[in-house]
C-alpha cells in the first residue's frame, strides 16, 4: 500500500531508521519517561526499546489481551521488561488484561481527564517537549 500511496504523494518518505532514532533520542534526553501501551507488537517493542536506551521507563502501564504462555511480545509481563532494562527496577509497572477499547476511555476519565482545568492551570508554564527531537 505504501507503494501505491507514493504515486499519489510523490514526496512521501518512510524512513524507519530516522523514526527509531527520533523516539530513542526523545527517550534518552528526557528527565523521566512513562509508557502507556495499548496492545502489543511493533509499537510496544519500539517504545520499550527506546526506554532501554535510558535504562528503563520510570512509569509503565500495559493494556492488552495477550498472555505470557503464547510467547507473544504483547503477552510479555512488565517483569520481563524489567529484566531487560526496558522498565526501571524502581518502577511500579501495571499490566491490565482487558480490551483497550473498553478500558482505556475509563482509565482516561478517571485519571488524566478527571480535573482538566486544574491540570491546565498547573502546567501552563511547563515545557513539555524537546526543542528538536529529530
Amino acid at each position: 500500500m505504501i507503494y501505491f500511496h507514493s504515486y499519489k504523494r510523490p514526496g512521501f518518505v518512510l524512513d524507519i531508521a530516522r523514526d527509531i532514532r527520533g523516539i530513542n533520542d526523545l527517550a534518552v534526553q528526557s528527565y523521566a519517561t512513562g509508557q502507556l501501551i495499548l496492545g502489543g507488537g511493533l509499537v510496544k517493542h519500539h517504545t520499550c526499546n527506546a526506554n532501554l536506551m535510558r535504562n528503563g521507563a520510570d512509569y509503565s502501564v500495559y493494556v492488552n489481551t495477550g498472555h505470557e504462555f503464547d510467547g507473544s511480545d504483547g503477552g510479555a509481563s512488565p517483569d520481563e521488561a524489567i529484566s531487560w532494562g526496558k522498565i526501571r527496577i524502581t518502577a511500579d509497572p501495571v499490566k491490565v488484561c482487558a480490551d483497550a477499547t473498553i478500558v482505556f476511555p475509563l482509565m482516561v476519565s478517571q485519571t488524566f481527564a478527571k480535573d482538566v482545568e486544574e491540570w491546565k492551570e498547573s502546567t501552563k508554564d511547563c515545557v513539555c517537549w524537546l526543542e528538536d527531537a529529530s
